[in-house]
């Protein structure tokens, strides 16, 4: 049995003739789906009494129910609704830990069946090797995966902090020219830069945009919205209340409403989507989508569950199914492909429940998943994932005799910390007066801080060590450490000791990255991901079940973000202040900020 991948069904080129005869009777289709209610796209409407007609992993015809009469193998869908496969617009394969043929598995159970994946992640780590690596994984895979080219690598400059790598504007030309799954450019993070006229980031765009390639965004703060339009930006998934919105719709821009698990720091849908529900703006350039999701998270809140939310919240079943299939595909050129059942387009199909729950999925026509249990097609290709290259497993790179704490200050000063609070995505810049102590434990008990340190593990210095203060993170014991520290990925660590704390660094540099949680010198939960720092090579069911057990340890450790939160922590393009392995950066002046200053 051959792999079953996007390129399993031919293209519409070469199909047209075959398609034309089965929708006119003149040959029997392969497939017929019947007794089924159609979820149009198109129209926004649910349309009774309906069965589809497929042929080479393509939709020839929908017809009224019982009209064909010859011998196609048929499946019953028992008058549940019938819709396209759904299409997230903007995702990233790493923050669910797993490879892109293991994420394959989760997003056919959730009904989806295209995605396009940003992967600056690695990226970061592996430069061009890196995206090259995820492009082959993503072939490979049964699911339809397309590329936006990683905009920001780094995500700010050398000066602030390091990377393991540097996509300048030639290598992205590169990959746009190299590859035809790259279809846009990624979200350009480097906002402020991009409104400041920064040169480098405006090659970048150009290399896009001289190809034609659309331009994928990501924004804070109403300011900037008119000078990133008007540098090509056309969509962005960070608008985080209404009145943003409201101002990225009229700008030209397509808003991708980003849901996540309301705990996490990714459900911005419900504030956003008020620019709909209470401003009456129109959904017609309004998509949703995932953005982050780990490998638990991945399998329980994908992306139908998040056109679930935007039904909770004031769309229609129909308006919100088109939000999550058509208008990502149409905002990326591709509606005469996917994200609707007109004929000619793939058999990317999925049986849902009336209150939009997949019950089974068919990815180019092939049933893979069927009431709600992956089918020995699935299964086949699933067992025979794509391996990464060998340097991919060596990514972690740590000098020995790291001091992972800041000196005890001997004279009244002034500790700039990094306050923490749900959800995670901006963190608050806190002064705070630290008079002369014998050990560092009474400044913690008095401020309620912990350390926070952030190591260099590209091996691209001498050992680069930033240090600094958390606030109200409530790690009193123990410590927790990430490979996954966006963006450069670099590992980040947090403790209540020096001593816990390189226990954390250690165990991830034996197992080439990973999350983990150390309790009194003793590793109490890891996910291991050898894959550049951020992937794990398992299946998704295996690598999910390894979060729950951190999850678990994490919030017996009191930390008061969750661990995604935490991995947002060195991330030096949002407000108001980061740390990265050269130290507190302050957001948005771009600039370094001491831990210490005198009073």
């Amino acid at each position: 049995m051959q792999p079953l991948t996007r390129f399993s069904v031919q293209p519409l080129s070469t199909m047209t003739r075959r398609l034309a005869d089965v929708a006119s009777g003149r040959r029997d289709p392969d497939l017929v789906i019947g007794d089924a209610r159609v979820l149009s796209t198109y129209s926004e409407r649910i349309l009774p009494e309906r069965e589809i007609w497929i042929s080479g992993g393509r939709i020839a015809a929908i017809k009224p129910a019982g009209s064909h009469k010859g011998a196609a193998r048929r499946y019953d869908a028992r008058g549940g609704i019938l819709a396209p496969g759904l299409v997230d617009p903007h995702i990233h394969i790493e923050s669910s830990m797993v490879t892109a043929c293991a994420y394959a598995e989760a997003a056919l159970l959730n009904g989806t069946t295209t995605i396009f994946c940003d992967s600056h992640e690695i990226g970061n780590v592996m430069d061009v090797a890196g995206v090259e690596a995820m492009l082959e994984d993503a072939r490979h895979a049964p699911l339809s995966i397309f590329l936006t080219v990683p905009s920001t690598v780094p995500a700010t400059s050398p000066e602030l902090e390091t990377a393991g790598g540097d996509l300048t504007p030639g290598k992205i030309a590169a990959l746009f020219d190299a590859w035809p799954e790259a279809v846009a450019l990624g979200e350009k993070m480097d906002f402020v830069p991009v409104a400041m006229g920064d040169e480098r980031a405006h090659a970048i765009l150009a290399a896009a945009l001289s190809r034609g390639r659309p331009v994928s965004g990501h924004v804070y703060g109403r300011e900037f919205v008119a000078a990133y339009a008007a540098s090509g930006v056309t969509d962005t998934h960070e608008a985080i209340d209404r009145e943003i919105a409201d101002d990225l719709l009229e700008a030209g821009l397509w808003l991708f409403l980003r849901g996540g698990p309301p705990t996490t720091a990714w459900h911005s849908l419900p504030h956003a989507i008020r620019a709909i529900t209470e401003l009456g703006a129109s959904h017609k350039r309004v998509a949703v989508c995932t953005d982050d999701r780990d490998a638990d998270d991945l399998l329980y809140f994908g992306l139908d569950w998040v056109v679930r939310e935007a039904v909770k919240a004031g769309m229609t079943p129909e308006q919100a199914w088109s939000m999550g299939s058509l208008h990502g595909a149409t905002r990326f050129g591709m509606d005469g492909e996917i994200g609707g059942m007109g004929g000619g387009r793939r058999a990317d199909l999925v049986l849902l429940s009336d209150d939009l729950a997949p019950i089974s999925t068919w990815y180019g026509g092939e049933l893979v998943v069927d009431q709600r249990s992956i089918t020995p097609v699935l299964e086949e290709t699933l067992s025979r994932p794509y391996r990464y290259p060998d340097a991919a497993y060596s990514t972690v790179k740590l000098p020995k005799g790291l001091k992972l704490t800041p000196d005890l200050p001997t004279e009244t000063v002034i500790a700039h910390t990094i306050r923490t609070e749900l959800p995670g995505i901006m963190l608050g810049h806190v002064p705070v007066e630290l008079e002369p102590a014998n050990d560092w434990q009474s400044h913690f008990d008095r401020h309620g801080l912990c350390f926070v340190t952030v190591v260099e593990r590209h091996g691209k210095s001498d050992g680069n060590v930033g240090h600094g203060l958390l606030s109200n993170f409530s790690l009193k014991r123990g410590a927790v450490a990430s490979s996954v520290g966006h963006d450069s990925h670099n590992i980040i660590v947090a403790g209540a000791s020096e001593a816990d704390m390189q226990v954390a660094l250690d165990a991830i540099a034996a197992v080439q990255g990973g999350v983990c949680v150390v309790m009194d010198g003793v590793v109490t939960a890891m996910v291991e991901l050898p894959v550049a720092g951020l992937l794990s090579d398992k299946r998704v069911h295996a690598v999910a079940e390894e979060v729950k057990r951190l999850k678990i340890e994490w919030e017996k450790a009191g930390c008061t973000i969750p661990y995604m939160g935490f991995n947002l922590i060195p991330l030096s393009v949002i407000p108001e202040i980061r740390i990265t392995d050269k130290g507190n950066v302050l957001v948005p002046q771009m600039a370094l900020q001491p831990l210490f200053e005198p009073v």
